[in-house]
Parts: C-alpha cells; structure tokens; sequence
C-alpha cells in the first residue's frame, strides 16, 4: 500500500510541476538542511510567492505532498481522498495563487532517494550544505553519500545554479561533474558568498544570538540570527543569501528577508535553564560531525561567568558498523573541547565514557544514564549554577525531555523544543 501510495504521488506532484512551472529550490546535505530551508524561504518571502516543505516532509511522501500543497492523510482513506481529489483539482482547474517558488528540503535516507525526487521535481537551483557519515547503515561509506546527495546539482543543466559548501572538501569536489552555474558559501575566501566579522551577542548568560557580515561582490550587510549559536548555524543565512542572488536579489533585500530568519527549535538554540543556567539545545538529531560542530561551539564560547561546561550526549544512531568508534570518538571530542562534566545518555553511553577516560577525563566527572526518561529522573542533581550545558542526540534518543526538565520555563516546551506535539507525546 505505501509503495501504491508512493507512486499516485509521485504522478500527481510531477503533474502539478508540469503544470505551474514553479522554480524549484532543492536542498540536502547531512546536516543543516532544515535550518538551510528556513533561511531561504525568509529570503524569498519578502519578495515571492513562495511555499516551503510543510513540516519536516523531506522523502518521497513528504515532498510531493508538499507540492501538492496538504499534510499527510495518516491511516485515514478519507483523508488521503481528500489529498488526491485537491491534487486532481490543481491540475485540472487552474490554481492562480499556486506558489512561483518551491523550496524543497530533499532527504537520503538510502541510494537513490535524491534521484528519485529531483524526478518527481527538477530543480532550477539545488544546494548541498555538507557530507558527513549519516545513515552509514545504508550508505556504508561517506563517499556513497556524497555520491548521492550530488544528484541535487548534477541534474541541473548549464541554465540552473548549484549552491556549494566551499568548506567542505566533499562538497566543493562535486563542481567537477556540475555543468549549471556555481555559487560557493563558507569562510574560505575563495567563496563567492562569505561570511566575516561573526561573534556572539549578548553578555554573560544572556547570550541572544549570533552577529555577522555578509560579504559579496565587493559589498557587505549586517546579519544577525537570533536565539541560536554557532559558526556552522551562520552557513544557513549564507546559503540563503546566495539563493537570492540566484534570483536576482541584491544584498540589501537579502538582508531584509533574513530580518525574519529563525532557526528552528533544537538546532543549537538557547534555552534559559532554571538556577542560572543556559542550555545550548541542539536535540533535533545528531551525527558525529555535527555533534563534534556543537561540541566546538561549546568550547569557543569563552563565558565570563560560566562555572562547568556540561554536555549531555545521546546516541548517534544509523551508523551502521562505525557506530562504536564513532561514539568513543565522540567521548573523546567532548574531553578535547574542555567539558567539565560528561553525561551520556543510550546504548552506546559506556563507548563515549571509554573515549573520554582514554582522553583523560576522571570518573568523578562523568556519569551515564540507559536514556533519555532515566535521565530526567536525576539530571537535576547533577546540574550546578553558572553552567553552561550542551544536549544533543540523535532523534531517536529523545534528549528533548532532558532539556525540558532543564529549563527554567518548562510550560514554554511547546513554543521552544521539539517533538512537542501529541504524536510525539
């Protein structure tokens, strides 16, 4: 039945492209994809009509429906009725307000996911971020990884843009197989988008967000993402800005559009935590480079009146037979980045404590939990004034309720973490 499903979406959302001729923006990558999809619509927004992946429906249901415009139907025959009648409608009767421009967060889960969507939708520009080992279960290899998510660029003919991470030796290979036009983001000054001048803003605990310029031909702009830290958290503004160049945009209105840019909940995002705490809440998901990216975030950030760098670590999941050394690399990560406590959290806990003692970390300042609802149970007890505390973990380690009895204001859960909704519940 799904693979019927499938399939009747896939023809309809190809039906629908054919029909209305949006400019389609794919994106993928192993991380920063969603908060890459956020920047860009912020971008676009002031300017077009533009619709954006409704939730996080990046595969080959998702996408389509958000071409279609409806959330899933669930288990309810009525409700994909209703799906199926909408999309027939569009394309039989013409839908004036159907968007101009579609950004599209393209996920791999396995080879041949981002072949099949860029199918169902051809882009005019498509962005990777980055490649780092994720779902190595189905991959096996970084390099299949890498071989796949360049679909999104490697489709595009010499009329179309490609985004390029300029950072990321992987990612900025794949131009040798890209015949579209290049537009590179990152530090390296060779990129054609960069960023410059980044710190922190805020004082003390009451850090607010990030500060940068954008630097572009010969010109820059102020930008500030708020609520979040992190240099890699600056890539998703970067990669907007390069998508409104791509569409004739200029610096100015780029800045603009990024004016309502926030990133979203669990991606290196400040959280108040009760007793004098601050939490950097990076719960959405986790693979080991973008755990090692948050665990530099905590080391550079240099906070007079921080006491303890804590970091709460859960599993890294999907990593297939790396999946032992990547979480003693993990452990070993957190003692090289000057972690006074470590707490981790899953299956995988005693390998990252492993990795920590082989770096030298005393057992006095770890601790570990089975998951994540054993945690909350006496995280509290471990937590002083003044720290500064990292949590991270795969989405199938939850490590959102640790964050949620961390908080100083647990009622705003809703507004500020992830999974919160009833489902998730």
């Amino acid at each position: 039945m799904k693979q019927i499903l499938e399939k009747l979406l896939a023809i309809l959302a190809r039906a629908i492209i054919r029909k209305y001729k949006p400019k389609v923006i794919g994106i993928t990558g192993s991380m920063g994809k969603t908060s890459a999809k956020e920047a860009v619509f912020s971008v676009l927004e002031s300017k077009f009509n533009v619709r954006k992946n409704i939730k996080n429906y990046n595969n080959e249901i998702g996408v389509p429906l958000t071409i279609i415009g409806l959330e899933s139907g669930g288990k309810s025959p009525i409700k994909w009725g209703i799906v199926f009648a909408s999309a027939l409608k569009q394309i039989l009767i013409k839908n004036k307000k159907y968007p101009e421009m579609l950004v599209l967060e393209m996920g791999a889960d396995k080879p041949g996911d981002i072949e099949y969507l860029v199918k169902i939708s051809p882009c005019d520009i498509g962005v990777v971020t980055s490649i780092g080992p994720a779902h190595l279960e189905e991959f096996k290899t970084i390099e299949n990884i890498a071989k796949e998510k360049q679909k999104i660029v490697t489709h595009l003919n010499k009329n179309n843009t490609a985004i390029l991470n300029r950072d990321d030796e992987l990612v900025k290979k794949m131009h040798q197989r890209v015949k579209a036009n290049i537009i590179y983001f990152g530090y390296d000054e060779a990129a054609n988008i960069r960023a410059i001048d980044m710190h922190h803003h805020g004082e003390g605990l009451d850090l607010s967000g990030i500060k940068f310029k954008i630097a572009f031909g010969g010109s820059t702009v102020p930008v500030m993402v708020p609520g979040v830290v992190g240099a890699h958290q600056i890539n998703s503004a970067l990669i907007g800005a390069a998508v409104g160049v791509a569409v004739g945009m200029n610096l100015i209105e780029v800045s603009e559009g990024l004016k309502n840019y926030k990133s979203p909940n669990g991606r290196m995002s400040l959280v108040p935590g009760a007793n004098n705490t601050l939490i950097i809440d990076d719960t959405y998901n986790s693979s080991p480079r973008a755990a090692h990216a948050a665990l530099d975030t905590l080391d550079k950030l240099n906070i007079e009146q921080v006491e303890r760098k804590v970091a709460i670590l859960g599993d890294m999941l999907e990593l297939g037979d790396y999946s032992d050394e990547a979480h003693i690399e993990l452990g070993k990560k957190a003692v090289e980045s000057g972690v006074d406590l470590l707490i981790s959290v899953g299956k995988f806990r005693d390998l990252v404590l492993q990795g920590a003692k082989a770096a030298g970390l005393s057992e006095q300042n770890m601790c570990s939990f089975e998951d994540s609802i054993k945690a909350t149970e006496q995280i509290n007890e471990l937590i002083k004034a003044n720290d500064l505390i990292l949590v991270k973990g795969s989405q199938g380690s939850r490590m959102e309720r640790v964050v949620k009895k961390l908080m100083k204001e647990p009622e705003k859960a809703e507004q500020l973490l992830v999974r919160q909704d009833d489902s998730w519940k």
